[in-house]
């Protein structure tokens, strides 16, 4: 055997030591007489922690051979196969890159699932995999309710989280859009490492806020401890010592060695969980065999010494003991199990190798927007359900408004016509927002449906993912645009990629309000004026609206929400600070930037634009401030160059049609780009690039675009911008030649 091939070590040891008997000695004194457990669940287990030992032998041989793309196994933690056994399938399961035995086990609490040959496509990549159809090696499924995870460091805890928090509240709501039982609860694995990630203590200390401020969060939070995070050692009591006295977080410690404490323990914690509703912390300590990976090399590291200390610290071989000593099964008969599982596994692996892979680019982005569960809204409110809600405001509906007025009236409307929407962020209850775009509605619709979040975005967007896997469409809110950007990874690594990684089983639908962008007057400084959206061009899948006016702030909201609640898509919602309360456009008191509000059917089409004016000198292609700004620059410029221009308002950023966007500027051989963000990786960069290779006529076209700095405070807050002047200057530098 070679000293650094331990796979092949570890799998010798266990028929080596189980005929010697030589096997390792408990840590807990448990056994099946003091207990409840039947010999049957022991073997069950058992039987599935040697399933996914030899899962992972076989993957890392396929590996050499070129044909599996994937060898994070799940040995060591074989223990977490308790877990499937002891919870429900009705539990929904957000589970570690190493729970295959959990979901080998959960598997046969369902008719008809194929546990083995399904993850043995997801190793091979295959397009047939049930789950993510081959674009990654994830364990998922619906019918098991295992989302898919991507990652599993720690991003998929604020989402486990706002799915246990929308259990309780979908059920008081009686949503009937709700997917989860009444009294499940949910269930999300992580390791010790991962433990120290960001996005675990938001969770954790998310779900320990709510449950301090009333509210019900029924989740499990299943730490699965083996002491090393890649080549990092995790201290031997960090875990127990940083999570052991948090408030309203129960702690229970169980050693992942042992059958019996397991089952033990997980009952407890699902017990106390499903009639406490409250957030419990399941500490299990285990060990890890056989590296990080199939390319990770533990002597780098670890000594001989500790290695083989560890390696006879075999899960399998504790359970081996626990069979025999509780005479389930004999030595011999633990043997022959487990070489017939050998011949089983290589059978099936060996088989799933000569499956279809993916292999063009259609067939890999065929799922980044896939929903295989569309719904069709509910109709309209009526009048006499608005006016009830409303009350005095009625009567002023029809009156013209500015921009934050107006959404403030649409989120009514939208509330009221959707059951299962609702909203949620920093201070959108009774204060009703920085900016009161929220205002009275949660004196319309109650702190159920309208509640504010603590100060952190990872929980924002954490949590209104979790409520999309439960039938809900959170309408959240970033307080800043800068503010996003503590938790873009909930977006671009999470939300953005479920259904991809689903092939569609899987969405979590919601609308992302975020006031951002600069030009704001009296309140400066880089975090609460940030002039970019770079982030957001390269997600694929999401939509990206920036409006300009109230009108289309109503009608491309409403979009936003019929699109999450239809088809479980996403959309980014960029509302323009300095528009919010801009009444006027070209003199104090023209009343020329506000708008009436729109019928109730009234909606903007994804990437349908706004067109002001029909000439063909100039044609000004913009968004946002950029409109508004463009648009006071208009006279100026028709005037100079005496003819008329023509100035397009893009709306959707994420939905530009280029075609139809040539086919608007016609005959026109002169385009600005007006963009209000910083020209290295801006919208406009890629318009500008799209219609100077897609054109087939000879344009002249030009960037205008903001400086690449931040905001400064002050008289200088607009110094690095597109302004009219300047606006006006680079129309005449570019028809001027």
């Amino acid at each position: 055997m070679s000293l650094f091939n331990r796979a092949e070590v570890v799998d010798k040891n266990f028929t080596s030591f189980v005929k010697s008997g030589d096997l390792p000695l408990g840590r807990t004194n448990l056994f099946l007489s003091q207990t409840n457990i039947r010999p049957s669940e022991l073997i069950s287990i058992f039987e599935t922690q040697v399933l996914s030992r030899h899962m992972d032998l076989k993957a890392r041989l396929l590996k050499e051979l070129g044909k599996c793309f994937y060898t994070i196994g799940s040995s060591g933690h074989e223990g977490n196969a308790v877990f499937g056994n002891v919870f429900p399938y009705t539990d929904m399961a957000f589970l570690h890159y190493r729970n295959g035995p959990f979901f080998i086990e959960r598997s046969k609490q369902v008719n008809g699932q194929t546990p083995i040959y399904d993850m043995a496509l997801s190793f091979m990549a295959s397009s047939e995999d049930p789950i993510s159809g081959g674009r990654h090696k994830v364990l998922g499924s619906k019918a098991l309710n295992v989302p898919p995870q991507t990652s599993t460091i720690a991003s998929h805890l604020p989402k486990a989280v706002g799915t246990a928090f929308s259990i309780d509240r979908a059920k008081d709501l009686d949503i009937p859009e709700r997917k989860l039982k009444g009294d499940s609860i949910v269930l999300c694995s992580f390791g010790d490492a991962s433990a120290n990630h960001a996005s675990a203590l938001s969770a954790i200390n998310t779900a320990s806020w709510v449950s301090n401020c009333g509210g019900h969060v029924p989740i499990i939070f299943i730490c699965e401890d083996n002491g090393t995070g890649i080549s990092v050692p995790t201290h031997e009591n960090w875990i127990e010592q940083n999570f052991s006295n948090r408030p309203r977080l129960d702690y229970v410690q169980t050693d992942g060695l042992h059958l019996i404490d397991l089952i033990i323990k997980s009952r407890q914690v699902s017990r106390d969980c499903r009639i406490n509703r409250s957030p419990i912390f399941l500490h299990m300590k285990t060990v890890r065999l056989m590296g990080h990976a199939g390319s990770d090399v533990e002597l780098g590291y670890k000594s001989l010494v500790d290695i083989e200390e560890t390696e006879f610290n075999d899960p399998l071989l504790h359970s081996a003991r626990i069979l025999i000593e509780n005479n389930c099964i004999s030595s011999e008969e633990i043997i022959r199990l487990y070489e017939s599982i050998r011949t089983q596994v290589n059978y099936v692996f060996e088989a799933a190798t000569l499956r279809p892979k993916l292999e063009t680019s259609e067939s890999v982005m065929k799922s980044i927007t896939a929903n295989l569960s569309p719904r069709r809204s509910p109709s309209h409110p009526n009048t006499h359900e608005r006016q009830s809600l409303f009350g005095k405001e009625f009567k002023r509906i029809k009156q013209s408004y500015h921009m934050a007025k107006l959404i403030n009236y649409s989120l009514s409307d939208i509330l009221l016509r959707y059951s299962n929407t609702l909203v949620f962020g920093e201070d959108v209850a009774q204060k009703g927002g920085v900016y009161h775009l929220t205002a009275d509605l949660y004196k319309q619709f109650g702190v159920r449906r309208v509640f504010n979040s603590p100060l952190d975005e990872t929980s924002i967007i954490g949590f209104g993912s979790g409520f999309g896997h439960n039938g809900l469409v959170p309408i959240l809110e970033i307080q800043f645009l800068a503010y996003f950007h503590n938790a873009e990874d909930q977006l671009r690594g999470e939300v953005s990629t479920l259904p991809f990684f689903s092939k569609g089983q899987f969405t979590n639908p919601m609308v992302l309000r975020v006031p951002g962008l600069a030009y704001q007057k009296g309140f400066g400084g880089h975090f609460h004026n940030d002039n970019s959206l770079t982030i957001f061009r390269d997600i694929p899948g999401i939509i990206v609206a920036v409006p300009s006016n109230g009108s289309d702030a109503v009608k491309m909201l409403r979009t936003a929400v019929r699109e999450a609640y239809e088809n479980g898509r996403v959309t980014v919602f960029i509302e323009p600070i300095a528009l919010y309360m801009t009444k006027d456009l070209h003199e104090p008191k023209d009343g020329k930037w506000t708008f009436k509000y729109p019928d109730l059917a009234d909606e903007v089409s994804l990437g349908e634009h706004s067109i002001y004016g029909t000439g063909n000198s100039l044609t000004i292609v913009t968004y946002g401030n950029g409109v508004y700004l463009s648009l006071q620059a208009q006279k100026e410029i028709e005037k100079k160059l005496k003819k008329k221009i023509k100035i397009i308002d893009l709306r959707w950023l994420s939905h530009i049609n280029i075609s139809k966007l040539l086919t608007e500027i016609g005959r026109c051989k002169t385009v600005l780009i007006v963009d209000e963000c910083r020209r290295t990786g801006c919208y406009g960069e890629g318009i500008l690039s799209r219609l100077v290779s897609e054109t087939k006529k000879p344009l002249s076209i030009k960037l205008h675009a903001a400086d690449d700095s931040f905001i400064s405070l002050g008289i200088a807050a607009t110094a690095t911008l597109p302004s009219k002047e300047s606006i006006i200057e680079n129309v005449l530098e570019l028809v001027n030649g």
